[in-house]
């Protein structure tokens, strides 16, 4: 798996174009078990891998 760190807005991108406030109801949402920033002054990234593996497990959320 990569590595590489992607920013808040690259995220609700790859997830559809959603709003800030949707990703911040994913991360309270225990349920959704969205991946958990790591955060670098005041700014958000995440691992792009992890982003992409939550985004496949919803897709076969969905098909079940």
């Amino acid at each position: 798996m990569t590595d590489k760190r992607i920013q808040a807005r690259t995220v609700r991108a790859l997830c559809g174009d959603v709003s800030d406030m949707t990703i911040w109801r994913w991360l309270n949402d225990p349920a959704m078990d969205f991946p958990k920033p790591v955060y670098i002054g005041n700014r958000r990234f995440w691992r792009e891998a992890e982003i992409i593996e939550w985004l496949d497990g919803q897709t076969e959320r969905g098909a079940a």
